[in-house]
């Protein structure tokens, strides 16, 4: 391809709205451009690096016996009200409604709809397992859209669907795609790691995130060192205490006056106590009932783990009027004592003794409160996010703390889908069983974005060789000199004769303009035709990646490039 022909417009400033790496240089180096929030036209370079990430998936999809199909971006309510998602999945799914006043959405995913089609084809054991994947688009009307297309509103995903008859064959499918997911992201040259993570608003038993490791992302993980167990931070285990002093004595409880001192920091300092003796009471109403949650002050509560401790679908915290009514105080002197609801506790108050309290009266706390003495404590759980230093659940090394850019997630989902919508075969018996579901995505834009993230430098993008939109960049000088052009053009035949994808810059622009945009769009490898080293017969190859610069002949170009090792 000729660099004049391609529509490449490239940006020296830094875009203003740009916060991250990625979304700079997509921007910059002209493979994006924004149409609306959260919102982008990929120009033909960006394109030819989304392509690339699809076509490996598409291999190791296809290896991994899934097979491809598409469907529809406008899905009907009734499948979406049928699988109980059209209200628990919030204002992200974009809701319309057609001329005939039937309700749609835009897909933000596409369980209800492989599920439907599954349904009404299959029909006996003899047809599992069943694996169906596409690579379309969605779209999730995000509030905050971000850092260009890693948190955008219209993006490509491949999704993919499994369908057995059995725990076991579930298992073995999830395996399939875990281990496809390691060859894709390998091949792509990204350095990741598949952690444990929460199912969320998908659902399901189980699931994996594969994040790439970047200061930038979003997201943030645990992992050890040691054992191998990771999970983001959302999931990440806290151990529960192995011991509980049984020593130290009870003090008499006592209820003591702390006007306006309503925070954690506050209730310490003015008690002469570490916030570890102190215990945080938090309100929360759990599907419109409420439950208080305890942790030791110096913890702070995931409510992720929250929720599916109390397995319901809405979980917020309670309105000072609810407060009010169950525990009969204002926020901030809430205690377990006298509570008129559930209660469950973090292991982090396992075994603790004479701990402050709120005492459900304003301005008022209580010193010395025992469990179960002075109030009922059975529900014990790991409530809490884990921390730095704390140790590793499987092995009790200290965990590491690292994070990263989610580009994959897969998920075993059980039932949750077959049984909400009818999906049942029969099995060898000749009796109906539903069938038991995985899934499994990749963003594709956002792996583009990683790979960024982790493949760059002040000058641009150092694309890896199987994402690179072009393998090389050939950039004579001087175009207005019959030589360099002519010689420069016998290459790029050449290596297009070999397969080899090229770019031959042939705009009439200063060396230096040129040499900048070929590191800024990050193709792996330059080939310079300049007018000293041609005239000896040479031309010169740098590596965008080390910046090294070899010598080689201008009839050996072709060979080098299949010879070297380093090279494509």
């Amino acid at each position: 391809m000729r660099y004049s022909q391609m529509l490449i417009p490239t940006v020296r400033e830094i875009p203003a709205d740009a916060e991250t790496v990625s979304h700079q240089l997509m921007i910059r180096a002209g493979l994006i451009r924004k149409l609306a929030s959260g919102i982008y036209t990929y120009l033909p370079l960006g394109y030819r690096v989304i392509r690339k990430v699809e076509e490996i998936i598409r291999e190791e999809m296809n290896r991994a016996g899934a097979q491809e199909l598409n469907m529809p971006v406008v899905q009907p309510a009734e499948l979406w009200k049928e699988s109980g998602r059209w209200e628990l999945y919030g204002k992200e799914l974009l809701r319309f409604r057609d001329r005939k006043d039937s309700e749609y959405c835009l897909a933000p995913t596409h369980e209800e709809v492989v599920t439907d089609l599954v349904r009404n084809e299959v029909k006996s054991y003899r047809q599992l397992p069943l694996n169906l994947y596409q690579i379309q688009t969605k779209f999730r009307d995000e509030m905050r859209p971000r850092f260009g297309v890693i948190r955008c509103r219209e993006f490509v995903m491949k999704d993919a669907y499994s369908f057995d008859a059995d725990e076991e064959g579930a298992e073995i499918s999830y395996k399939k795609m875990f281990d496809a997911y390691c060859r894709i992201f390998t091949r792509c040259g990204l350095k990741f790691r598949a952690v444990e993570a929460d199912t969320g608003s998908i659902g399901g038993s189980f699931s994996h995130e594969f994040l790439v490791i970047a200061d930038t992302g979003e997201d943030e993980m645990v992992y050890c060192d040691k054992c191998g167990y990771a999970a983001n931070l959302e999931k990440a285990e806290t151990v529960k205490p192995e011991s509980i002093d049984e020593n130290t004595s009870l003090e008499p409880m006592e209820e003591v006056y702390t006007p306006d001192i309503k925070t954690i920091e506050e209730v310490s300092r003015f008690l002469g106590v570490s916030p570890e003796a102190v215990v945080k009471t938090l309100v929360y109403m759990a599907d419109n009932k409420p439950v208080a949650v305890l942790v030791r002050g110096d913890k702070e509560i995931n409510e992720i783990k929250v929720k599916n401790v109390l397995e319901c679908d809405v979980l917020e915290m309670a309105t000072d009027g609810e407060i009010e009514k169950w525990a009969g105080s204002h926020r901030g002197f809430v205690g377990p004592i006298g509570l008129k609801c559930r209660m469950i506790a973090d292991y982090s108050l396992l075994g603790r003794k004479n701990l402050v309290v709120g005492a459900n009266r304003e301005n008022y706390h209580i010193r010395n409160a025992n469990y179960p003495r002075d109030f009922e404590l059975s529900e014990f759980y790991d409530l809490r996010m884990v921390e730095e230093g704390d140790p590793c659940p499987r092995c009790g090394r200290k965990l590491n703390f690292a994070r990263g850019i989610e580009v994959g997630h897969v998920f075993k989902l059980g039932t949750k889908y077959s049984k909400a919508m009818g999906a049942v075969f029969l099995d060898r018996n000749g009796q109906e069983q539903y069938m038991i579901m995985g899934c499994y995505g990749i963003g594709v834009g956002r792996t583009v974005a990683a790979c960024i993230e982790q493949n760059h430098d002040e000058a641009g993008i150092i694309w890896p060789a199987a994402l690179a939109p072009f393998q090389v960049i050939i950039t004579p000088t001087n175009v207005r000199e019959d030589n360099l052009r002519i010689g420069a053009e016998k290459i790029y035949h050449s290596l297009l004769d070999r397969g080899i994808e090229v770019l031959l810059d042939d705009r009439d622009e200063r060396a230096g303009v040129k040499f900048n945009d070929a590191d800024l769009i990050g193709i792996p490898y330059r080939v310079t035709v300049g007018p000293k080293r041609l005239a000896e017969g040479n031309v010169e190859v740098r590596s965008r990646r080390t910046g090294e610069t070899v010598i080689v002949k201008t009839e050996e170009v072709v060979e080098y490039f299949f010879k070297t090792s380093s090279a494509l």
